[in-house]
């Protein structure tokens, strides 16, 4: 009996032996054949992978769709680099322009006396669409360019508390946004139709160009009235992809949520260099011009040099530049 068990481990031993002289034989072309097969692995990854689930939402099978791939490379690729570099010319053309131009100042000297620019309606829903679009513009901003530039400053733990809460204020603020673009187009919208006046504002270059020079306005001149169309058609782009992508695959299927968002990404950040000009001339590029927004009160003298129509029905009397 010892004698059969001793042969019996030999015979095993021996097995074991000859199977794995066997399997390291069969190792060589298996690795000879990886990159042929990677390649192919590679080929198949290029297509549409999917599986089969239990659930009743068929889009969890998707495993890959090359698509998203593009889709992905095109927002981290040209989106965020091209839109963040447009961000930083326009930064660096406002303070060219200033540091050329200055500060466009009241010629005339402040009169002491003030007119009604804008009543406490239209400050309500002018503010009511700018604070929101502040917070809007900065989560926003966060979103895309956060984690290379504010993640590395504040470390992880606060930056994701900070992306969190600007999630949230982006997705409930949007509501206001829409809401005071909306009265902003039932306030102004009469005002906003272009006519021959403002061909001569434009080639006035917008009395901001060289001093002495005042086109003719109405309440809105030329410029205002770009900015309230690129407002009304930005906020439209903005309002319907940004609310696809809040209510995934209720109005779009995978394809229409990538085109969205990507829309969105692009849209936003044209939106916010409007506004940084929009913000610069409103603030620190017109003497003045705050006051309308701030308090709804300007000086004649400002509103006879930047709006001289407006002034001359408003005040009922003849405006300097009118003939």
């Amino acid at each position: 009996m010892l004698i059969s068990a001793t042969v019996l481990l030999r015979r095993v031993a021996a097995a074991l032996l000859l199977g794995g002289v066997v399997a390291f034989a069969n190792l060589t072309p298996a690795v000879a054949q990886q990159p042929a097969n990677d390649a192919a692995l590679m080929e198949a990854l290029k297509g549409t992978l999917s599986g089969r689930v239990s659930i009743p939402d068929e889009k969890s099978a998707l495993l890959q769709q090359p698509q998203g791939r593009e889709w992905r490379e095109m927002r981290e690729g040209p989106v965020k680099s091209l839109g963040g570099w447009l961000l930083v010319a326009v930064v660096v053309g406002l303070c060219a322009f200033f540091a050329w131009r200055g500060r466009v100042r009241v010629e005339g000297g402040f009169a002491g006396r003030t007119m009604e620019r804008f009543t406490p309606v239209e400050r309500f829903t002018h503010w009511l669409t700018a604070v929101s679009f502040i917070v809007l513009g900065l989560s926003g901003l966060n979103m895309s360019f956060g984690r290379r530039l504010i993640l590395p400053l504040i470390g992880p733990d606060a930056f994701a508390s900070l992306t969190e809460l600007g999630k949230w204020s982006h997705d409930y603020l949007s509501f206001a946004f829409v809401l005071g673009v909306f009265l902003m187009a039932v306030m102004w919208l009469r005002y906003n139709f272009f006519n021959a006046l403002d061909a001569e504002w434009f080639k006035e270059g917008g009395g901001i160009l060289k001093k002495g020079v005042h086109p003719p306005s109405s309440k809105f001149n030329a410029g205002q009235k770009i900015l309230f169309w690129a407002v009304m058609l930005g906020a439209l782009v903005q309002a319907v992809s940004g609310y696809m992508l809040m209510f995934p695959f209720y109005f779009a299927d995978m394809a229409g949520m990538q085109l969205s968002l990507l829309v969105h990404a692009v849209s936003g950040i044209l939106f916010v260099a409007l506004i940084l000009a929009h913000i610069y001339i409103g603030t620190l590029g017109m003497e003045g011009a705050f006051d309308a927004m701030g308090t709804g009160q300007v000086d004649v003298n400002w509103a006879r040099e930047h709006h001289s129509l407006w002034a001359k029905e408003e005040l009922g009397a003849r405006a300097p530049g009118d003939d």
